[in-house]
């Protein structure tokens, strides 16, 4: 009976020696799980001493059979904390109630995008993000025997993000990014079934903010080809108020070039909107003072003729 007992307390302690080993083990899978999701910042922080484009993010949502909506919720954050880690953006929390979400612009075909550009614009939003994600999924293997049993996952998804330029009221880049994730646990055959569910959903966020980390390099290189569009807000006297400020990164003594609104240009064949060209230059404001949270303050520089509603661009 004393041997019976012994093996018993031997077996047992095994199986938890064996199952500590193999946690320490995994240690080194792909997906830190201690990190929430969150990526390291390698380097520190570069200062962006531009101005800042103002932009509205529209909330992504999913179309793939697994996530639901956490995974639309998942893409949309993600690509907030990206574009607010560059230091080069304003998310404009109005976005979404002008234009509505991304579901809604695919539901229409982007018409509502080109009625509402010239609002838009006049608010001051430069371009317009959204996007879907297009395919999210696990795939895992189980050893069949053992206490303790390894599960191998690997997970992928494509997720489509699309930027709409509120100037020349046109769509100027879409792209399709893949995400990918390999992550392998040891962990006991008697795990429940929320569990499960937990673990992969993990994944699935994960293999998301791969994807839609891959899109910064490419909007930040669009966003540089972008002219700043602000806008003449009031004027008082000789002070002309600008809908831009120390926030957006305007500066004092800053001058910027007065223009009309341009007009748009069709293909004379088909009759399809080219896009808006440039409007002409009326003449220039220097920047003296800041107002408000977001406001600068400013003074005829040269030229006339200068309105409430007017468009302003760095000179």
């Amino acid at each position: 009976m004393k041997n019976m007992n012994l093996m018993k307390t031997c077996t047992l302690i095994l199986c938890i020696t064996l199952s500590l080993f193999l946690e320490s083990c995994s240690s080194s899978n792909v997906i830190d799980r201690t990190s929430m999701g969150k990526r390291p910042r390698r380097q520190a922080r570069k200062i962006f001493s531009g101005v800042k484009k103002k932009v509205a993010l529209l909330n992504f949502f999913n179309e793939s059979p697994y996530g639901g909506e956490d995974l639309g919720i998942t893409a949309t954050e993600e690509l907030r904390r990206e574009l607010a880690r560059t230091g080069q953006f304003i998310i404009d929390p109005m976005g979404n109630k002008l234009f509505g979400s991304s579901k809604e612009i695919y539901a229409g075909g982007g018409v509502k995008l080109v009625q509402l550009a010239r609002k838009a614009k006049v608010s001051g939003l430069n371009f317009v993000v959204f996007g879907r994600v297009i395919e999210a999924r696990v795939r895992e293997k189980t050893d069949e025997i053992g206490i303790v049993r390894e599960t191998k996952s690997y997970t992928e998804s494509k997720v489509e993000v699309r930027i709409f330029d509120v100037s020349s009221n046109k769509e100027i880049y879409t792209d399709t990014l893949r995400g990918f994730a390999d992550d392998s646990t040891y962990r006991f055959f008697a795990n429940s079934r929320e569990e499960k569910l937990t673990y992969r959903r993990g994944l699935l966020r994960y293999a998301v903010q791969v994807a839609v980390r891959k899109s910064i390099p490419r909007v930040l290189d669009i966003s540089k080809k972008m002219d700043w569009v602000g806008r003449v807000a009031s004027i008082q006297g000789n002070k002309i108020y600008i809908n831009a400020g120390r926030r957006s990164g305007i500066n004092v003594s800053d001058i910027l070039k007065v223009v009309t609104e341009g007009r748009e240009i069709f293909d004379p064949e088909t009759g399809a909107l080219i896009g808006i060209s440039k409007g002409d230059v009326k003449g220039t404001l220097e920047i003296i003072d800041y107002f408000g949270p977001d406001g600068s303050i400013a003074i005829l520089h040269s030229g006339g003729s200068v309105h409430e509603g007017d468009f302003v661009i760095l000179y």
